[in-house]
Order: C-alpha cells, then sequence, then structure tokens
C-alpha cells in the first residue's frame, strides 16, 4: 500500500497578499510579501533555513519557471520548480512541496503562489493556454458551468434563487475578510437582478478576475514543535485528480458531477480515515468559481445526497453559524481567482482557521477542515485537508 502523508507534514507558516487590483505592484512585490510574512510566521529565515521551494503560476507572463520566485527574493542556488495544473496549480504546488518533505530529502520547504493579469487587458481569464479540439469550438468559463446550472434546474427543480443563496452567504462572511478583493454584503434581489452573463448565471454567480499572491512553510512535525511550539497545523490528505480537458465531447457527459472532484475527494478521505464526512468535518473552503459549482461539490464530496445540495443551504447547514460552514472566508466569490495563488491561499486558510487565528470570521472550535480546487473546465481537481495535529478521524 502506498504511505500515507497524513500527519507527516506541518504548516508552521503562512503569508497571503490582499487579493485585488494591483496596479502598482508587480509579481514579484507580491510574492516578496506573501513568501517573508510566511517565513516571519515560522520563525525562518528564507535563505537559511529553507531547502527548496515550489512556485504557481498559471500564466507565462505571470512567471516561468524556477525563476518566478527566484528572481524576486533572491533565493538563488537552490532548487526551484514552477508548477501549472490549471486552477489546481496551488494546490499542486502545496503537494509536490509535502511530498518531498515525507520522502526526507529536504527539512524545511516553501509552497508559493502568484497570479498577475490586469495588465494584459481582456475581460476574463485568456484561454489562449489550452490546447483547443481539432474541430469543435471552445467556449468561455462561464460558460463550461452554466450547462449545469441548466440541467440541475430540469432534473432536481433547483432554480435562480439557490444559486443567489450561495453569493449572498460567501459575500456575508467575505464582507468581513480583510484580505478579500469584494467586502460588500449583497441581497437575493442584487444576484437575481445582475446583468445575465451566461444563462442562467448572472454577474454576482461568477467570480472576478483577481492578483494576489499567497505561500506557506512547510516541514515535518518534529521541526514545527522547535520552532512554533504547538502553533501548527498538519496536513491529513492531499488529493490530485485529473480528467478529460474535454468533458462535454464525451458522450457520457451530463454536467451533474465533476468526476474530477469526486475521485481526488474519495483519495482524500481514505487518506485521513474519513467515512462521514458531513459529521467528522468543521469547515470546507471550495472552488466556488460559480455559484453552482458549490453546490455540485457538496454532492461530489458526499456532504449531502444527489440533488439535495439546495438543501443544505436552505437549512443554514453550510452558514457561518451552520453544522458546516463553507467558505468562512468568502470563497471565489470574494477573493476572486488568481489562478496560481488560489490554492495556496486556501491551505493557507485552513491552518488559520484550525489554529484559531482566521482573520476574517473564524469557524467555531475547528479542528478540521477541506479545501477544493477545480480546474480546467471540470477537469483537475484537487483536496486537502487540514487539521490540529491532535485530529483523529
Amino acid at each position: 500500500m502506498p504511505e500515507s502523508i497524513r500527519d507527516k507534514v506541518a504548516i508552521i507558516g503562512t503569508g497571503v497578499t490582499k487579493f485585488g487590483e494591483h496596479w502598482e505592484e508587480d509579481v514579484g512585490d507580491m510574492l516578496i510579501e506573501a513568501v517573508h510574512d510566511a517565513c516571519k510566521e515560522a520563525n525562518v529565515d528564507l535563505m537559511k533555513d529553507t531547502d527548496a521551494a515550489w512556485v504557481s503560476t498559471l500564466y507565462d507572463f505571470s512567471g516561468m519557471s524556477g525563476w518566478a520566485m527566484v528572481e524576486p527574493l533572491g533565493f538563488y542556488g537552490k532548487p526551484v520548480t514552477r508548477v501549472e495544473n490549471q486552477c489546481a496549480s496551488g494546490m499542486d504546488a502545496v503537494r509536490n512541496a509535502a511530498y518531498a518533505l515525507i520522502a526526507n530529502k529536504y527539512d524545511i520547504v516553501i509552497a508559493c503562489g502568484v497570479e498577475k493579469v490586469f495588465d494584459q487587458g481582456g475581460r476574463g481569464l485568456s484561454q489562449d493556454i489550452l490546447y483547443w479540439h481539432p474541430s469543435l469550438a471552445w467556449q468561455a468559463a462561464p460558460a463550461y458551468f452554466a450547462p449545469c446550472a441548466i440541467r440541475a434546474f430540469k432534473e432536481w427543480g433547483w432554480g435562480r434563487k439557490d444559486l443567489a443563496r450561495v453569493a449572498v452567504k460567501n459575500h456575508q462572511n467575505g464582507a468581513k475578510h480583510p484580505k478579500a478583493h469584494f467586502r460588500r454584503e449583497i441581497t437575493m434581489e442584487t444576484v437575481l437582478n445582475a446583468p445575465m452573463i451566461s444563462y442562467p448565471l448572472t454577474l454576482f454567480d461568477c467570480c472576478a478576475l483577481s492578483e494576489g499572491a499567497a505561500a506557506i512553510v512547510l516541514t515535518r512535525p518534529d521541526i514545527a514543535k522547535r520552532l512554533v511550539g504547538d502553533k501548527y497545523a498538519t496536513i491529513k490528505a492531499l488529493s490530485l485528480t485529473v480528467e478529460t480537458q474535454w468533458p462535454f465531447f464525451r458522450p457520457g457527459w451530463t454536467g451533474l458531477s465533476f468526476p474530477a472532484t469526486v475521485k481526488a475527494a474519495e483519495d482524500a478521505y481514505e487518506e485521513a480515515g474519513i467515512t462521514e464526512p458531513l459529521k467528522e468535518l468543521d469547515f470546507g473552503v471550495v472552488h466556488d468559481c460559480f455559484t453552482i459549482t458549490e453546490l455540485m461539490t457538496y454532492q461530489d464530496m458526499k456532504l449531502c445526497k444527489t440533488g439535495e445540495a439546495t438543501e443544505l443551504i436552505k437549512a443554514g447547514v453550510t452558514a457561518i453559524d451552520g453544522e458546516l460552514p463553507i467558505n468562512p472566508d468568502g470563497g471565489l466569490k470574494c477573493f476572486g481567482h488568481p489562478v496560481g495563488a488560489t490554492g495556496v491561499r486556501m491551505i493557507a486558510e485552513l491552518s488559520k482557521q484550525v489554529l484559531g487565528r482566521a482573520e476574517g470570521c473564524q469557524v467555531k472550535d475547528a479542528k478540521v477542515g477541506f479545501a477544493h480546487n477545480l480546474g480546467g473546465p471540470q477537469a483537475i481537481a484537487s483536496v486537502a485537508i487540514v487539521g490540529t495535529p491532535d485530529w483523529k478521524p
């Protein structure tokens, strides 16, 4: 059997810039802030103490190869790897760093991510990096997910109000987070009356473009105790699943589930020893690139039965004071989605929550939580489970 990562990797430092429009800062400025904040919290010196780094960027204009981190931070002469795996890039950078640690190759490592997109112009994420189908047309991101909502409306009787509840919940949480891009609560009417982007998704059903950087410092628990005492979290599971980049062209595609998420969740639960996620997990941070995505994720991650995701949110189960708060930070709806940084930021949020140091809404008595990234057109999923060292399933 493969060796489990559970409780073998500690998160001892986190750093996250404010997400938003950074017109007067470049990629290096943001990475410097995030990495140095993470090192300060971890009580480590970047050059003297850390052995290697993984940096996540999606676009070449945000950084190429290890230079993306090495040049601004002067991190010369050490192994640095650039990670790109669509929207799951950040979490995959953490996964690579964590597994290098348990291989005993390094003692202290950095995982970081960054994206800067506004300088490039355009009104949405560039699709130029995708490999196009030789004969069938491609579309922008909202059109990847809008058909899923239409199908859910037909199959399960969901409606636009069900989507709007997700946006309202997440903006209520994100309004309290100092690092979020959008910090204003919204109403159901605001969502429902907003301009239509791709039916049935309105402007407030979609996450926005954003820029930012995030970093975490990882080590093994024995070293963590020496550096930060008991102020560290441990990784319980890290999984990644890659499906076809053309799911819509598969004859069996339904739009009612994302197979990559299903498999990644199964792998993570098995590694962490979780059998009843709704009861055993305390909170979650999910990839709400669109409101329909959050609802689908409830089901794909077995938080409820198929077709019942809307009942969770109606009953307040996923509210900040509910049984299983989802996106207590406001999610992508409030932070936006600087692709390379998002997954790293999510894991930083898990660590802060379980240590009782959340910068926005703090989940009460949080001991363990999960983060979920969904990359590309529903095609790449990563799930991380992080908790206190003493948490056991």
